[in-house]
């Protein structure tokens, strides 16, 4: 278990993999976004990171880009997204 997540090894690094992305951009956002928040995800949050891991990658970076804006549930996913 990660003591800072909560999360089983095994579960975190399927959340790891399950943040490999197609396009660079959204990757690297991932990556330093569990590396900064990782430690911050209750199950709440990581539900909602779960939703918006299943957005494809172009609608995924319109979020964290500003292009479009988050529905109420994901604001704080995304503002922490945008942050990094």
């Amino acid at each position: 278990m990660d003591p800072q997540s909560g999360l089983s090894a095994e579960d975190w690094r399927r959340l790891r993999w399950h943040c490999r992305r197609g396009l660079l951009e959204n990757d690297l956002v991932l990556e330093k976004f569990l590396v900064v928040h990782g430690p911050d995800l209750d199950q709440g949050r990581l539900a909602r990171l779960r939703e918006l891991l299943e957005l494809g990658d172009n609608a995924l970076w319109d979020l964290v880009c500003g292009r479009i804006d988050p529905a109420a549930e994901h604001a704080e996913i995304v503002g922490w997204l945008r942050s990094c």
